[in-house]
C-alpha cells in the first residue's frame, strides 16, 4: 500500500486542481440560473473558457490516474486518501479566491489529516 501512495496521491491533487480551475472558469463566466434559455447562453462562455477546459482534462486525466489506483489498492483503502482532496482545495480557496478558513473547518480539516494518517498507517 505504500508504495502506491504517491499515485494515490497524483490522482487526488489532479482531481483538487480540477475543483480550483473550475471555480476560475466560472468566476469569469459569472452566475447563471438553471434555465434552458440561460444555459443556451453561457453555453458559448463555459464551452470556449481554458479554465473549465483545463478543470475537465484535470478530472479526466484523475480519474485515469484512480482505475490504475484501484487496480492495485482495496478500495477500502485508497478512498478515504480522496478526503485529502478537501484540504488541498480549501487551502488553494483560501489562497487563490480569498475564500475564509474559519477555525471551525481549520479543525475539520486537521481531523482530516489525522484520519488519513491512521489509514495510511493501516
Amino acid at each position: 500500500m505504500i508504495k502506491y501512495i504517491p499515485m494515490i496521491l497524483f490522482g487526488v491533487a489532479l482531481n483538487a486542481l480540477a475543483q480550483l480551475l473550475l471555480k476560475q472558469g466560472m468566476i469569469r463566466v459569472g452566475q447563471f440560473e438553471f434555465t434552458g434559455a440561460e444555459i443556451m447562453r453561457i453555453a458559448p462562455a463555459v464551452g470556449l473558457n481554458p479554465y473549465i477546459a483545463g478543470g475537465l482534462l484535470s478530472y479526466v486525466v484523475s480519474v485515469v490516474v484512480w482505475m490504475l489506483v484501484l487496480s492495485r489498492v482495496d478500495v477500502s483503502l485508497a478512498y478515504p486518501f480522496l478526503s485529502v482532496g478537501y484540504i488541498v482545495t480549501a487551502i488553494g480557496g483560501y489562497f487563490f479566491f480569498a475564500e475564509q478558513l474559519s477555525a471551525s473547518r481549520i479543525v475539520g480539516i486537521a481531523l482530516v489529516c489525522l484520519g488519513v494518517v491512521f489509514l495510511a498507517r493501516s
